[in-house]
């Protein structure tokens, strides 16, 4: 188990570097007349680190199931989003997740599901996020790599930091195209 979780840290750790690099080696794509995001190479750099060890955290807990959790963060602002099984693992992936070294603040973002999922609503779910993310990343108006995507029955959340309010429009509405999607949760937030 022990090796098994620290296979997971470090593959974690490994994806958020991979992400960093890549994000850092992507132009941004500002909208006319908005100035561009004000983080450094170090900024985005620590807070892959946080996003690590929060994601850490959260997989070592018993109590959370952490699975069902999207960690994003945003100059030490760690936003949790997904769905939970109840209340108390939300409050306690709250609480895990104040508790990491480098969390500034935490926007919590996160549902409690309203139902037992079935084989065939994780299926039908996985493939919604897939055309979610595919549409998204298709779009040149979204900077897309900043949007994660949870798909929960039909229902899509999108989380993330974004440039600005249009960025988070336009996702809305290509995530509102897709075939399958009944509702679409915004929990974006744009950058400070």
């Amino acid at each position: 188990m022990r090796t098994h979780l620290g296979l997971l840290v470090l593959n974690t750790l490994l994806a958020g570097l991979t992400t960093l690099v890549i994000v850092g080696c992507d132009k941004p794509r500002e909208a006319a007349g908005t100035p561009p995001s004000s983080t450094t190479v170090g900024t985005e750099i620590d807070d892959s680190v946080v996003t690590a060890r929060v994601k850490s955290a959260l997989l070592s807990d018993p109590d959370v199931k952490s699975f069902d959790f999207k960690v994003e963060t945003r100059k030490g602002v760690v936003q949790l989003s997904g769905f939970a099984d109840n209340q108390a693992q939300i409050d306690r992936a709250t609480a895990v997740t104040r508790g990491v070294a480098g969390v500034k603040n935490i926007e919590n973002n996160m549902g409690v599901k309203s139902s037992a999922t079935t084989v065939g609503n994780k299926i039908d779910d996985g493939i919604v996020t897939t055309q979610v993310k595919a549409a998204l990343l298709a779009d040149a108006d979204v900077k897309s790599s900043d949007i994660a995507v949870v798909t929960r029955k039909g229902e899509v959340q999108l989380s993330g930091f974004v440039d600005n309010q249009s960025q988070i429009d336009r996702a809305i509405e290509v995530a509102r195209g897709i075939e399958g999607v009944r509702t679409v949760g915004n929990e974006m937030s744009v950058k400070k």
